[in-house]
């Protein structure tokens, strides 16, 4: 009988004994904001480009590096090898990020007259990332809106009417706060039939994500009264002392992003809600 601290067993010339301890790579194909180490140097970033075999990942201070590919990577701490990204198949139709059938290339589509307006650059960044190709094949423009407060002048100007309905998605809204009182204005006065504001249920878009995407079984509860974002940083032992360390911990989140199924159903809901709200007046192909 073999001792068990004999990791060879009774025969070293046994076949297989070799593979007893050998540590084998997943293969993962090859994709733009896939987030991976480099598990010679320890550099861990998400991928921006990929040609002529070499991958290029930047790390959240925006720092790049060029890798080859194949073994010798880390997601979640598990070894990988990264191969040539996947061809779609010709056997099923293609989805779009949102999960439609996406559409063989096309002519750019004139923009219709109805437009869709984000609260917050990240909301708009997270919505063209999942959204976007849906939009530009119906021809629907978002466009960014820096706060509320600018609502009321931006319907005024704007105008909505049949066949130019103007969708708009806020921040989180609480009953009875003022970004309420704001939207059910603007959805109360004279271009309320064509004007319809949503907002969702999250204290930043960054919950929206699916916390298992980022290794988390839930969102960090931040105290009331610190800024949401940097104590999320804080909490995860990310950067937080200026801007631009928030924008570097967005674009990680942002990279664990490649489509609706990573994002939590009252957002999408919201989203779709507006996209068929301004396309209602107009055929879509």
């Amino acid at each position: 009988m073999p001792s068990p601290h004999d990791r060879y067993g009774s025969d070293v010339l046994a076949p297989g004994w070799q593979q007893a301890t050998k540590i084998t790579s997943r293969p993962v194909p090859v994709q733009r904001g896939l987030v991976v180490e480099d598990a010679g140097t320890g550099f861990c970033g998400a991928i921006v480009r990929y040609e002529n075999g070499i991958v290029v990942l930047e790390d959240r201070r925006e720092k790049r590096r060029s890798f080859p590919l194949g073994a010798g990577f880390l997601i979640d701490g598990k070894p990988v090898e990264l191969t040539p990204p996947v061809r779609a198949s010709a056997k099923e139709p293609a989805r779009t990020a949102s999960g439609s059938v996406a559409t063989p290339h096309e002519k750019a589509k004139v923009a219709l007259p109805s437009r869709i307006y984000v609260e917050g650059r990240h909301d708009a960044e997270l919505v063209e990332k999942v959204w976007g190709d849906d939009l530009r094949h119906v021809g629907v423009v978002v466009e960014f809106l820096g706060g509320i407060d600018d609502l009321p002048a931006i319907v005024d100007e704007f105008a909505p009417a049949r066949g130019r309905r103007l969708g708009v998605l806020v921040d989180h809204l609480v009953p009875g706060s003022k970004e309420t009182r704001i939207a059910d204005a603007v959805t109360a006065g004279r271009h309320g039939d064509y004007v319809t504001v949503l907002g969702h249920p999250y204290i930043d878009i960054w919950q929206a994500v699916k916390p298992v995407r980022l290794g988390l079984s839930a969102w960090p509860k931040i105290p009331h009264g610190t800024d949401w974002k940097s104590g999320i940083c804080a909490a995860l032992g990310w950067p937080y002392e200026s801007q631009a360390d928030i924008a570097a911990a967005w674009r990680m989140i942002l990279g664990r992003v490649s489509s609706w199924d990573d994002l939590e159903r009252p957002l999408l809901t919201v989203v779709e809600q507006l996209i068929d709200f301004v396309t209602t007046d107009h055929a879509i192909d």
